[in-house]
């Protein structure tokens, strides 16, 4: 028997969501949604299911992950009932769904606490570097430690036991059956939509977003190759050099358009920004844009007599990595791709 939350319409308003009870199910936004068949009634059963606070229908359900907001569903809705920007909250919720720390629902919920982990994160680096008598040598030694060690601590004790609980409540709980080699033979599929997030390019007139998070995406996986393996601020092997300052500089060149469409918000995925998606695109572009000036600082022999600008690209790192990456807008480009991996799952074991 279904379980009903009468209050879920209210807390779902905490993760941004609008009006979206003025809907009266005319189909508008099923009409236009190049996502809809036959079979799925895309997205008006989630705005249903939101309606009438069925949260377990919502926990098993890969819909939310599977809209790219291309926007047309807002845009042709007579009611304004925002459908595409319910989408994002529910996007929102769900991962607060699947953090078991729970601080990624009050990071989205409470703004104060999100400035005042940013706070806390800049202290400790600036105390850190205090300690260290400012030596830029120990400080960047330390500098590049954390980034391994924090990528490591990241996904092996929040973000994979996030995917195993997202796989619970769409696979175990729902009882779905996949046999164990169905796992193995759609790994690759899971690759290619994390590398490409191709299902962008369903949705109509998506394509130029789509190849903006594509070099995106590669840039910033490469960045963190060439900073971490290739150890890009220690290195004097040239082609390393050009390398990171090309992948630094379509960091903040891509994030940088980002940060405008936003604040032009003239398309209707940027109308209505949360904070979160705020400090997503805005620290990413700091940390191409801070990378950059670092390797600069260091290529003119100006570092040494100039560590506040390692200091500022190293908290602008520290709070990416254990605030935006773990409990932000990161993950949801984490969990889509392995909703695109589920549903393969899901369909090939029908």
């Amino acid at each position: 028997m279904a379980q009903i939350n009468p209050d879920f319409a209210t807390e779902l308003k905490e993760y941004g969501a609008f009006d979206f009870n003025a809907c009266y199910n005319c189909g508008t936004c099923t009409a236009v949604c190049s996502l809809s068949t036959e079979e799925n009634s895309f997205p008006r059963n989630m705005i249903r299911y939101s309606i009438l606070g069925l949260e377990n229908d919502i926990k098993s359900s890969l819909k939310p992950w599977l809209c790219y907001y291309c926007g047309e569903c807002s845009e042709t809705c007579p009611r304004q009932a925002n459908p595409g920007e319910l989408m994002m909250s529910l996007r929102r919720w769900l991962t607060a769904k699947y953090d078991w720390t729970g601080l990624s629902g009050l990071l989205y919920k409470f703004l104060q606490l999100s400035i005042i982990a940013f706070i806390l994160t800049a202290i400790g680096v600036i105390v850190f570097s205090i300690y260290e008598n400012f030596k830029l040598e120990t400080i960047m030694h330390y500098g590049h430690l954390f980034e391994m060690l924090a990528i490591g601590a990241v996904f092996s004790l929040i973000l994979t036991p996030n995917i195993i609980r997202m796989w619970w409540f769409i696979i175990l709980k729902p009882k779905v059956k996949v046999p164990i080699v169905s796992y193995f033979k759609g790994i690759w599929d899971l690759i290619v939509h994390m590398f490409t997030q191709k299902r962008t390019l369903g949705c109509d007139d998506n394509q130029f977003r789509w190849f903006e998070h594509f070099i995106l995406v590669g840039g910033y996986l490469a960045l963190l190759f060439t900073t971490i393996v290739l150890d890009w601020f220690g290195t004097e092997n040239l082609f390393i050099i050009v390398l990171g300052y090309v992948e630094s500089g379509i960091i903040f060149i891509v994030t940088f358009d980002f940060v405008l469409s936003r604040m032009k918000k003239k398309k209707e995925i940027s109308k209505f920004s949360q904070p979160s998606d705020w400090f997503f695109v805005i620290w990413l572009f700091l940390l191409g844009f801070t990378a950059f000036i670092v390797r600069i600082f260091i290529d003119t022999n100006l570092l040494e007599n100039n560590i506040w600008i390692y200091l500022f690209h190293l908290i602008i790192l520290v709070q990416w990595a254990l605030i935006i990456v773990p409990f932000g807008k990161w993950t949801h480009f984490l969990y889509r791709s392995f909703a695109m991996y589920f549903e393969k799952l899901i369909i090939d074991n029908k």
